[in-house]
């Protein structure tokens, strides 16, 4: 069985497209018909993302932990215990392609890492936009870490002790720990996903934050989004 992890934070307006795009994914030929089961982390949501997830083909996992390692790791947990032998995860702000699943499996790897792309650059601009092309690679063997568009094994993700319960960064300490256990780690760029570039983001030190930071380099006024500190993106 394949495991599907989405964190989310009161992502009403977003959920329903990220579901319906995992949904999809997960009824790829290339998958052969395996079993995959979606769980949406409901992290301290106040809206009605909860109510839009009953109406997808996802279960939900209540919580009120305002950490995002935290949320991806309960939601781990749920899935190993329902026999899950690949963990995928992504966010709720994002859409991911029809073969993603089927490319991460494709891999045979203990882990693979996968590319983002942008949906919209109109709150940020053209210059943020070439900025983050220019700092960006969309090649393979690239070295970016997206918990929005992250996969692996069940075996290594018990044996590098999964996720920390972070407020950030929760992703790159785990890929961190696969390479300390030696994991076979596959970086691509064949399997993007597309993710929002939107300034009123969820969590501090996350993507939305960093695509602010490139405007605040380039002398752009710095957005005061109010976010919920280590909460789920």
């Amino acid at each position: 069985m394949i495991g599907v992890v989405i964190p989310a934070h009161n992502e009403e307006k977003h959920i329903t497209d990220c579901l319906s795009s995992v949904v999809l994914a997960t009824k790829h030929l290339g998958l052969r018909g395996q079993l995959v089961t979606i769980i949406v982390v409901l992290d301290n949501c106040s809206d009605n993302t909860g109510q839009l997830v009953s109406a997808q083909s996802a279960a939900k996992l209540d919580v009120s932990f305002q950490n995002v390692g935290k949320a991806r790791a309960a939601g781990a947990e749920k899935l190993l215990t329902a026999g899950a032998q690949w963990l995928a995860f992504t966010d709720a702000d994002t859409v991911v392609p029809d073969d993603w699943l089927a490319r991460q499996i494709e891999f045979k790897a203990d882990a693979v890492c996968g590319t983002v792309e942008v949906n919209s650059w109109y709150e940020h601009g053209e210059l943020v936009r070439s900025k983050y092309l220019e700092l960006y690679q969309f090649i393979e063997n690239h070295r970016h870490i997206h918990g929005a568009n992250l996969g692996l094994s069940a075996e290594a993700y018990l044996k590098a002790g999964g996720f920390q319960h972070l407020a950030a960064h929760e992703d790159v300490h785990l890929v961190a720990d696969l390479e300390r256990i030696g994991a076979r780690i596959v970086w691509t760029a064949t399997n993007p996903v597309v993710t929002s570039a939107r300034r009123d983001y969820k969590c501090r030190e996350g993507f939305g934050e960093y695509l602010s930071s490139l405007g605040s380099s380039l002398g752009l006024p710095i957005p005061n989004p109010q976010v919920s500190a280590g909460a789920a993106p």
